[in-house]
């Protein structure tokens, strides 16, 4: 059975380029993914553990599935725990390692469950469980980007999501339908349904710019989106790097031999 969430304090600090920072009283814990922490106070310890630590320590087997699933999705088969081990309260911070804004969502307020892009998950409050969801088109995933596998959170307590670019909240009404770039699907609520098809015909599809597959999310509940998915950033900036040498078209400089 799984824990109750300890019962977070927090402050999101920045403009462009966010970080939270989480106060903790003693025996607190918040797990967040490695390499997320920015800094913490004396008195805070941590642990690196393989799971969530939301239900009781179970057998290798379980540990072995769970470690498979998170490999699957591209994550890493570890979580660090923060706890505050000292007297009185401390603070620890976390922060993406790309530039963007931090979305504090309370799990109470979306039913308890949250489905969000597996690269969106920052950090949260002790006993949130973290688990692996799959689209229903299988192959489809394959070639739809960033959307195919989502981690669905479920819990009591303060989850924290990192985006990239502007954050969009949509309130979508019951049969109200939104196609998404699969990149730019941050989180739903428990409700939305979810699913990709097509980008149009072969021909939207290879010259469009718009990627094979689009995300389509249907009402009733509450989506998140995000404006600049960072792997489009990742592929402009590629490609506007000069190239040298051969025939790659780059320039050379230095004397010709006569």
């Amino acid at each position: 059975m799984a824990m109750k969430c300890h019962e977070v304090d927090f402050q999101v600090m920045g403009d462009d380029m966010q970080m939270v920072e989480i106060e903790l009283d003693p025996g607190e814990s918040v797990v967040a993914e490695a390499g997320a922490m920015n800094y913490m106070e004396d008195g805070i310890t941590f642990e690196t553990k393989m799971g969530d630590g939301s239900k009781p320590e179970g057998g290798f087997w379980n540990k072995l599935k769970d470690a498979g699933k998170r490999v699957l999705s591209g994550t890493s088969v570890f979580m660090t725990h923060f706890t505050n081990s000292g007297q009185g309260k401390k603070k620890v911070a976390f922060a993406a390692a790309f530039p963007g804004k931090v979305i504090p969502v309370n799990l109470n307020d979306v039913s308890g469950t949250l489905l969000v892009q597996k690269s969106s998950f920052l950090c949260a409050a002790l006993g949130t469980g973290l688990d692996i969801a799959f689209t229903k088109k299988f192959v489809a995933g394959f070639f739809g980007g960033e959307g195919f596998i989502l981690q669905k959170l479920t819990g009591d307590g303060m989850i924290f999501l990192h985006v990239c670019g502007t954050v969009v909240k949509r309130e979508l009404q019951p049969g109200e339908t939104l196609r998404v770039d699969t990149g730019c699907l941050v989180a739903l609520s428990d409700g939305v349904t979810y699913d990709i098809e097509q980008a149009g015909n072969l021909k939207s599809m290879f010259f469009g710019g718009e990627g094979l597959f689009l995300a389509t999310v249907k009402g009733p509940g509450v989506v998140w989106l995000q404006s600049l998915p960072f792997s489009r950033l990742c592929d402009q900036i590629i490609s506007r790097i000069p190239r040298t040498g051969g025939n790659s078209g780059g320039f050379s400089f230095g004397s010709s031999g006569s």
